[in-house]
């Protein structure tokens, strides 16, 4: 079971607090989905390199603040090179206790037992109607450089367009992997549980999410978690079935330090059911060891075991099957 400790829009940049914000590790894998702080900030490649001593795998994402008084190009760079420079100190020193730092941007990184993590700023898209508004009442079209509403669009379709080919490439050739998809602008726009009841008809909502409930990125059944930021809103909750067999769709972000998200939890993890890969596996050992019932005094017991456990398994439930695998093993010696 892969765990991920999700947070974004740290915002320690205001004020500066990169020295001071604590992240407990309570998972392997940290993500950081954008807003975090500012890449021209003394304090910011320290304060994620001080995550990767404490982190297997440290996912990071920008947000619209990280190319805040530069561009997007000079923070995409700043973020390579650093990349770069932490690997290189890992490879020199195995000692150095780093982690292994993805930048996504457009990136596919291929975990363990069929996981597979996409991950993007998304970006959106500004309806015309609204484009005055937003490019009015946005400070990212005067913080970052040589940003326009028309930049902000064409870039939202490329990453989009990234997304969906992705996700139809990897179910198509490769249907046992399960995708977990990062970004910061939020997919979602018209589930109120995503939507910030005070924000909701705002004219400037479209500079923060887009509806994209008919793209293949959110359509296809291969997608099985995705976690964004952005919105200041937070929220943990399964769309298109229930848990184990939809969608989950997480945000947990922090927001300014003078006015905080209620319900963010930097110690929150969010487990990764395996789903039916691991019921399969957990049902044959189970049926291995209860099948010693058949030649016992107590053939019926077994035989009502065995049903129990592939009624949970049909259902999904892991968590009820991993008890039952203890419990089990234990009583059928």
């Amino acid at each position: 079971m892969a765990s991920f400790q999700i947070l974004s829009d740290l915002h320690l940049e205001s004020p500066s607090a990169y020295d001071i914000f604590d992240v407990p590790p309570k998972a392997p894998h940290l993500a950081l989905l954008g807003d975090i702080g500012n890449v021209r900030d003394k304090g910011f490649f320290p304060f994620i390199e001080a995550q990767l001593r404490n982190f297997r795998t440290v996912f990071f994402l920008m947000g619209n603040h990280e190319p805040y008084h530069c561009s997007w190009g000079e923070a995409r760079r700043k973020i390579n090179a650093f990349e770069r420079e932490t690997r290189e100190k890992a490879n020199l020193d195995p000692t150095s206790g780093l982690g292994t730092f993805v930048f996504l941007d457009r990136t596919r990184y291929d975990m363990p037992d069929t996981i597979t993590v996409l991950g993007c700023t998304l970006y959106s898209h500004i309806s015309p109607e609204h484009e005055e508004r937003v490019s009015f009442g946005l400070n990212d079209f005067y913080m970052i450089d040589d940003w326009t509403v028309k930049g902000h669009n064409a870039t939202h379709a490329a990453d989009l367009a990234w997304l969906n080919e992705q996700v139809a490439a990897i179910s198509a050739s490769e249907p046992q992997r399960k995708i977990v998809i990062f970004t910061h602008h939020s997919p979602i726009v018209r589930d109120e549980r995503a939507v910030d009841p005070a924000h909701i008809g705002s004219a400037i909502s479209s500079g923060f999410a887009t509806d994209l409930s008919s793209e293949e990125c959110w359509k296809n059944l291969s997608v099985r978690l995705w976690a964004l930021g952005h919105t200041h809103f937070n929220f943990d909750f399964v769309v298109g079935g229930g848990e184990g067999q939809g969608k989950r769709v997480v945000s947990n972000q922090r927001g300014y330090y003078f006015k905080q998200a209620g319900g963010f939890d930097v110690d929150k993890v969010h487990k990764w059911p395996l789903l039916r890969l691991y019921g399969v596996v957990i049902l044959v050992c189970l049926m291995t060891k209860l099948s010693r019932y058949q030649t016992s005094p107590k053939p019926q017991k077994g035989r009502q075991k065995q049903h129990q456990i592939i009624q949970d398994v049909d259902s999904h439930d892991n968590e009820r099957i991993m008890r039952k695998l203890l419990d089990h093993i234990d009583t059928s010696e």
